[in-house]
C-alpha cells in the first residue's frame, strides 16, 4: 500500500487556510465597498457573471453530447460492419444484440443489418428453448419489435403462451411497438387472463398503441 507524502498534509493545511483567508479578505472587502458600488455589484455584475456561466456551461454540455453521439455512432458504425464480416452464428447473436442496444433500441441507422438481424432473432426466439434460454428468447422478441420485423407477428403471438413470463411480456411489449392490429384480441385476452401482472400491463400497453 503507498504511504501519504509527508508533505501533503501541511500542503493540505496551507490550501485550507489560504481558501478561509480569501473569503475573509472578500467579506471585509464587501463591507468596506460604497452602498452604490454593492448596488452595482448586485444589480449588474451578479446577472452577467451568473448568464455567462450559464451560456458556457450549456455550450458545453452541448459539445459533450455532440462528441458523445459522434462517438457513439462511429461505434456502431464499426459493429455493423463486424456483424456483416462475421461467420459464427453465436456472435452474430451477440453482435445483434448490441447493436439494439447501443442504438437506444431504435430502428433508425440500422437500417443496412435490419433483415439479417430480424431473421437471427426470429431464428433464436423459436430455436432457443428451455428454462436457461429464455432471457435470449425474451430478447429476441423484444428487438423484433424495434426493428419492425412485421413477418415475425405470427411467431410473436404464439410466443404469448410461452411457460416464461419473461418472454410472454417482450412479445407483447414488441406487438406493441409494431401496432399489430392482427394480434389485438390475443393482447386483450393476456391482459385479463395471464396470471402474471408484468405480462397484463406489457399487453395492455400495446393494446393501447395499436389504433382502432
Amino acid at each position: 500500500m503507498a504511504s501519504r507524502s509527508p508533505t501533503s498534509k501541511p500542503v493540505n493545511l496551507f490550501a485550507g487556510l489560504m481558501v478561509v483567508g480569501l473569503a475573509v479578505a472578500g467579506i471585509w472587502v464587501w463591507n468596506h465597498l460604497p452602498f452604490d458600488t454593492q448596488d452595482y455589484i448586485t444589480d449588474e455584475i451578479v446577472p452577467m457573471l451568473m448568464t455567462g456561466t450559464g451560456g458556457g456551461l450549456a455550450t458545453w454540455l452541448l459539445i459533450r453530447s455532440i462528441r458523445r453521439r459522434r462517438h457513439r455512432l462511429r461505434q456502431r458504425d464499426a459493429l455493423i460492419a463486424q456483424f456483416q464480416q462475421e461467420r459464427s452464428p453465436q456472435k452474430r447473436l451477440e453482435l445483434a444484440f448490441e447493436l439494439v442496444e447501443l442504438n437506444r433500441y431504435e430502428l433508425k441507422g440500422l437500417e443496412p443489418v435490419a433483415e439479417s438481424m430480424a431473421q437471427l432473432f426470429l431464428a433464436t426466439l423459436k430455436t432457443a428453448l428451455g428454462d436457461k434460454q429464455h432471457r435470449i428468447r425474451g430478447m429476441a422478441a423484444s428487438y423484433l419489435g424495434v426493428l419492425q420485423y412485421r413477418a415475425a407477428i405470427p411467431s410473436l403471438i404464439a410466443a404469448l403462451e410461452d411457460e416464461h413470463a419473461h418472454v410472454r411480456a417482450c412479445a407483447a411489449l414488441a406487438l406493441g411497438r409494431m401496432r399489430a392490429s392482427e394480434a389485438k384480441h390475443k393482447l386483450q385476452e393476456k391482459m385479463k387472463e395471464d396470471w402474471d401482472q408484468t405480462v397484463r400491463s406489457r399487453a395492455r400497453e400495446a393494446v393501447e398503441r395499436i389504433p382502432g
